[in-house]
């Protein structure tokens, strides 16, 4: 396996085993016996999501200019590190919530520090051509993979030995299999994270960045979309519930929606490969307002099936398509610092968009009003994207715009 190939599959694996695989993916299952046990409200433990949203958006930033400045590997490997102890200190977890709520702070800044984001700084650092569809993999693979394995693990201990035995095994596998395949093969590029010149430093400053329409332009409609999209996501049941389906075609659509997603990641990474046109992501991403039209309207298991491959095309693209985005019109001078800064939009979109949702069924008693809304958000979104310019214009001062694209 070649260099490249063994960056690939660190990142790989350390994307399965991140924030969203060890921690989102896994939280419904702990819902329940948490409440039993200690007798908290279930709206008391899901403050926690609140929680990693903010630390998300507070700490990605931060972590960003970090590696850009020093090398992504050593933060990478304490995230991971930092991230499977506090996992682990989970299964201490008695009936005082204020311990609770302390402990998925850890969570927040560890499963920041050892992020997706990160993961994909290493990547495009290493990948020149075929960054697309690296990135797709790193990402779309990692974060797929994990999330049916670790709830798979998860919830088989949790039968045989009780919620606490859980989360200790997801430390487990996340100290003993995952961070020593980090340590062999995770390699930061040579040139990268030490100021010396060379390919992997050229590119604009988050400052300079920010002067440009394209900046603000890719932040607001992937951040808008990817923040309606996931909220969908985690309202697939209640919405289809609402419709009169039964928790088993909710679960099916939602399955489905979640693997779409993972794998368009890589197909929208390959597409870009392809066809270098940010114009290209926007029928992808309109996908997802036929997927909802299906979600609210659609009869029939194999419509609303349907619905959630369109949702997941929808939502993949818009992920596959963000690092792929800041690499062709930023370059990778501070790629680690900008991704961080539009990570932190998306991550608070993700954080309040659902809590709006809720709102509005709560004052209409139905989801429909809210799925219009969301419908039009997308096509908002869709419609910024076809301002970008194409790639490698010189939207800068030619002493600004330094990098000459990928």
């Amino acid at each position: 396996m070649t260099g490249r190939g063994r960056v690939l599959l660190a990142c790989t694996v350390g994307n399965a085993v991140s924030v969203t695989p060890a921690v989102h993916a896994v939280f419904g299952l702990f819902l329940v016996p948490l409440s039993d046990a200690f007798g908290w409200p279930r709206a008391s433990i899901s403050v926690v999501l609140g929680i990693l949203a903010a630390g998300g958006a507070l700490i990605y930033p931060l972590v960003g200019r970090y590696v850009d400045g020093h090398g992504a590997r050593r933060a990478l490997i304490i995230g991971i590190v930092g991230l499977a102890l506090s996992i682990a200190a989970l299964a201490l977890t008695d009936g005082s919530l204020i311990r609770f709520y302390a402990t998925f702070a850890a969570i927040s800044v560890f499963g920041a520090i050892g992020g997706t984001p990160i993961f994909q700084k290493v990547v495009a650092d290493w990948f020149d051509r075929g960054r697309g569809t690296a990135l797709g993999i790193s990402a779309g693979v990692g974060n797929g993979v994990g999330s049916v394995i670790l709830p798979v693990l998860a919830a088989t201990l949790m039968a045989a030995y009780g919620w606490r035995s859980a989360y200790l095994g997801i430390a487990a596998l996340m100290l003993l299999v995952a961070v020593p395949l980090l340590v062999l093969l995770l390699r930061d590029r040579d040139g990268a994270g030490d100021g010396g010149a060379g390919a992997v430093h050229e590119g604009l400053t988050l400052g300079e960045a920010t002067r440009l329409p394209a900046f603000w332009l890719t932040l607001v409609a992937i951040a808008s979309g990817a923040g309606c999209t996931t909220a969908i996501f985690s309202h697939v049941v209640p919405i289809l519930g609402d419709r009169g389906f039964d928790v088993a075609t909710g679960t099916a659509v939602v399955s489905v929606f979640a693997l779409v997603t993972s794998g368009w990641q890589i197909a929208t990474g390959r597409i870009l490969d392809k066809w270098p046109t940010p114009r290209i992501v926007v029928p992808m991403y309109l996908m997802a307002v036929a997927g909802l039209a299906l979600l609210q309207f659609g009869q029939g298991v194999p419509v609303l099936i349907a619905g959630g491959v369109l949702l997941g095309i929808g939502l993949g693209s818009q992920f596959g398509a963000l690092p792929y985005f800041i690499a062709r019109y930023f370059g990778l001078r501070s790629f680690g610092t900008i991704i961080g800064a539009m990570y932190s939009a998306v991550i608070a979109a993700q954080g309040f968009t659902p809590v709006l949702l809720d709102a509005a069924f709560d004052a209409q008693q139905t989801y429909a009003r809210a799925l219009v809304a969301a419908g039009a958000c997308l096509i908002v979104g869709a419609l910024l994207l076809l301002l970008l310019p194409r790639f490698g214009t010189r939207a800068a001062p030619a002493d600004q715009l330094a990098f000459h694209g990928a």
